[in-house]
């Protein structure tokens, strides 16, 4: 049999388990408030490149939203397509320092910042 004393700090420890998961499961539930947020942003932002006559606009969620071959592209097939290829990936490289940036400022509001940096 427990004694009164070993009842209380077992009862006492486990109010303090209680309330760190509450406060961690609140946290999640913050966290993934703000990453909806910041995905409907990026939804909204459009990023462009251009390269050689070739404009892609892409949105944050690296979706394609329109490209153009303006006069200046080049007529041969090849470079044609080469400059559509460097001209994603541009767009591409921008929307993923864009997401990285917001999602940088939603994890170290947190104090999780350093998860994006790789640090522990």
């Amino acid at each position: 049999m427990l004694s009164i004393a070993t009842d209380t700090i077992i009862f006492k420890h486990y109010n303090l388990i209680n309330h760190f998961m509450f406060d961690k499961v609140k946290d999640l539930y913050k966290l993934q408030k703000q990453a909806k947020e910041v995905k409907k942003k990026l939804g909204n932002l459009h990023i462009e490149a251009e390269i050689e006559g070739v404009k892609v606009t892409i949105n944050g969620e690296q979706e394609v939203i329109l490209v153009e071959i303006n006069d200046n592209a080049p007529i041969d097939k090849k470079r044609l397509g080469e400059a559509i290829t460097k001209c994603f990936n541009k767009a591409i490289k921008k929307s993923q320092q864009i997401a990285a940036d917001e999602m940088k400022d939603v994890m170290g509001g947190m104090g999780l910042g350093g998860l994006l940096n790789g640090n522990k």
